[in-house]
This record gives structure tokens, sequence and C-alpha cells, in this order.
């Protein structure tokens, strides 16, 4: 049955990878990240010279996957000063793949109006389903009231906000960590906007290094947060998230790999060996993630 994002057929997947980033543009060739972030992630993730693969080329290798994919950016002009990834060639890019492919948008916290605008024309001409936040990368607290009429926004129209949380690599080996600073992906600034906005989806990225306890208790106290396990390999998760993911939060974490950082055939290979139990194993690689995009079924 195909999904409310367009003509996913659930019967037909193995998995719903929640995460993962296009990083380079098809029209421009040009990546999101600064030369510097980039070099220290592909020393950090051990990607060496791989090429990252544009949307399309992403779609073609989950489709022989049976897999779909949230696919997104991140807007961190003012921050970066190096434009993302167009939401817009993104979600075209997935709108021409809608068997595999969700697009998520991403806007920059401390534009203002003009990002609140952007979220609604996103919404409303290439139907996004979700938006992407990097407050390490976008130099922003979520709970920065800066932020909360783009929050308002995405909650009036039902979508999902998907925050980074701890510390999974970008910036790791660079002089300085790059400039990025850390304290800005505690999962307890999430807490707050949770608490604000009952209402609308959100999801904490990554096991939350050094912050996995308090990703956790949000996660238990907040009935909309969910956690997805991008990131990292499964193999490194720490006891109680496998904990949790086996028992209160069973419904509510979530597959992600990270692609092209870390690809999802290396994650489900290490996933195999995690003592997950046998009915939960399809809720976190499929069933979750397809009620929290709404996608029927689950």
């Amino acid at each position: 049955m195909p999904g409310a994002a367009g003509g996913i057929d659930l019967d037909a997947i193995v998995a719903i990878d929640i995460h993962t980033h296009a990083e380079v543009s098809a029209v421009t060739g040009r990546g999101s990240l600064a030369p510097e972030l980039e070099e220290a992630a592909n020393a950090y993730f051990g990607i060496g010279d791989r090429r990252r693969p544009t949307v399309a080329e992403m779609a073609a290798y989950y489709r022989e996957r049976k897999m779909a994919a949230v696919v997104f950016t991140v807007d961190a002009t003012t921050s970066m000063g190096v434009p993302p990834v167009p939401n817009d060639e993104i979600a075209q890019a997935a709108h021409a793949h809608p068997d595999v492919l969700i697009p998520f948008g991403s806007v920059d916290p401390h534009l203002g109006r003009t990002a609140v605008r952007e979220v609604h024309r996103l919404v409303g001409e290439q139907r996004v389903r979700g938006f992407k936040f990097h407050p390490t990368v976008q130099a922003f607290h979520p709970n920065d009231r800066m932020a909360y009429p783009v929050y308002e926004a995405i909650a009036e129209h039902g979508l999902v906000a998907l925050f980074h949380t701890g510390q999974t690599g970008i910036g790791a080996g660079a002089p300085g960590g790059g400039g990025l600073r850390l304290k800005y992906s505690n999962p307890m600034d999430v807490d707050d906007v949770a608490a604000d906005f009952p209402e609308m989806r959100i999801v904490l990225a990554h096991p939350s290094f050094p912050w996995q306890d308090e990703a956790l208790a949000v996660a238990t106290h907040k009935p909309q947060v969910h956690i997805d396990l991008s990131g990292w390999s499964p193999k490194y998760f720490p006891p109680q998230l496998v904990q949790y993911a086996n028992t209160l939060l069973a419904d509510k974490v979530l597959f992600g790999s990270d692609f092209p950082m870390i690809t999802p055939d290396r994650w489900l290979a290490d996933f195999e060996t995690l003592d997950i139990k046998p009915d939960v194993r399809p809720k976190i690689l499929k069933h979750n993630a397809a009620r929290l995009l709404g996608l029927g079924g689950g």
C-alpha cells in the first residue's frame, strides 16, 4: 500500500533509514560542508576518497537494498558561510523516486522570518515531510527563543523535527574541532522544545554521546520524542541504549545510518549481532518510522 509521502510500498521494503544526508549537489557538484570539515569527516569515518552520491544515486542505492530513506541537507549558511545542497533540488529528486525517498527540509534558524517563510514554502511547494536541525553546525541552542517561530511553523503543518544530538564526528580531528561547539547538541535543550511544543513530533538523532542518559530520559518523559540510531555502528551502542530500545522505548527507536558517513550495509550487519528482541527488531527497522512519518501500517 503506498504511503502518504508517495509511492512507498511498506510490504516491499525491509527497512526505513530515517537519517541520510544529501552531501553533494548534482547541479553544482559542491557539498554543504567547508572543505576542512569534509576532510576531517572523511578521516573520522574512514571514507577516504569515496565520492559522495547525488540524491538520484542514493535512490538507486536504496532501491537495490529494498529500503526507503529520509534524505536532507543542513542549512548552516550563517554559521559556516557555505550554502547547503539546495532543499528544492533534494525534494525534487526525492519526488522523482517516491518509491524509496522521503524529503526533509532544513532552514537556518538564525534567519528569523525568512526561515519561517521557507518552512511554509517547502511544505507547500516541495511537500517535505519534516525538518533537520544540526545545532552544533548551525551554532544555536535548540531552546533559543529565536528558533521558536520556526518550530511553530513546523508544528502547524504537523511535521517532524529531527535534531542532531551528541558528538558524532563532524569537526573531530580538525584544529579546534573546526570551531564547532558540542554544547549546542545536548538533548536537554530539546527537552525544553518538547515541553513547549507537545504537538510537534521530535527525533533525537544519534546515540547522544556524552549525554546518552539525558536522551533516554527525554524520550521516556515526552511522548512525542523518538531516538534514531544513526552515526554509530551498533556494536558501539552503550548498554543502556540497548536496554531501553528493548523495553520502554521499543516503539520509539528508529533505524538510521547517517549515510554516506556510515553505510546501511555496515550498520545492519552490526545490528544483527546486537541483543535485540525478535519482536522489537522489525519495529526499529521499519514499523516505528512508518508510523512516525504517517506512511500507514506499522
